[in-house]
Parts: structure tokens; sequence; C-alpha cells
């Protein structure tokens, strides 16, 4: 665990574009492995990170050139996830039918994360979607050299 009072951080920008999700993973996967994130928590917040990167990607209606962030804080045996995307329209969960193809991504993230939510970004265009997931283990080792490596 982050044993002293402040989270550690992590953030990066990907171009809306169908690939970002499938990096968005990757770097996950690398921030999971320094940070040591034990068990199943690394795993789950990988799947929840990689449906509300697609989601940014697919669903935001904005202008070519815009970016998705996404951000990562561990703190107090917690792992908070943010995903910001340029557009203001807020996701809301629907209830899928058995032959649709779309519409199980937010049931997914309720499902999965311990905590989850939304909100306008305060200081410009967009919004940010959230989650957290309590973790059983993690260490802070090598969190320095993660930001060389990854950014």
């Amino acid at each position: 665990m982050n044993e002293g009072n402040s989270p550690l951080t992590n953030e990066w920008w990907l171009p809306r574009h169908p690939r970002s999700a499938r990096r968005a993973r990757a770097y996950l996967r690398v921030l999971a492995d320094v940070w040591r994130l034990q068990g199943e928590g690394g795993e789950t917040a990988v799947l929840i990170l990689s449906e509300l990167t697609a989601n940014a990607c697919v669903h935001a209606r904005v202008p070519r050139g815009r970016h998705v962030r996404t951000r990562c804080l561990l703190f107090a045996g917690r792992l908070r996830i943010e995903v910001a995307d340029p557009s203001e329209l807020m996701p809301e969960p629907r209830a899928a039918g058995p032959e649709d193809e779309n519409g199980r991504g937010l049931a997914l993230v309720a499902a999965l994360a311990d905590d989850w939510g939304t909100y306008p970004r305060p200081y410009g265009i967009g919004k940010v979607v959230w989650f957290e997931l309590k973790l059983a283990s993690a260490h802070s080792a090598g969190a320095r050299f993660l930001e060389r490596a990854v950014m």
C-alpha cells in the first residue's frame, strides 16, 4: 500500500480512436505490475477501464482531434480510475435486451466496481466517468520507474 498520506497518481492521454481501449489496457497492466496490485483487482480494473475508454471513444460526439484522458490514483487501499472525454453527454445505464449487441457496459461497471459515477469536468468541456476498487494488497515501489517508462 501507499504508506504516505498522498496518493500515487499516473495519467495518460489517448486519441479518440478504436485502438485506444487496447492501449489503455496495456498501460494499466504495466501500472498494476509496477504498483504491485495483487489478486483480481488489477484485472478487474483493466476490464472496467477498457469499457469506459471504448465508450468514450465510440459515443463522444465531438470534433476530431479531441482526446480521452485516464487518471489512476492509488490511496488508502483503493484504486480510483477516471476517464475524461470532451463530450458533455452523461452516460446513462440502460437495460439491454437478449438480442442487443450494445448497452451492457455500464451494467458491467456497476457490477464489478465498488463505487462509480460521473461528473462534468469542472474547468473544461466534457465529463469524467470514474470507478473505485478496494484492493487487498498494493505496493508503491517502482512508481517513479513507471512515470519514465510509460509516459
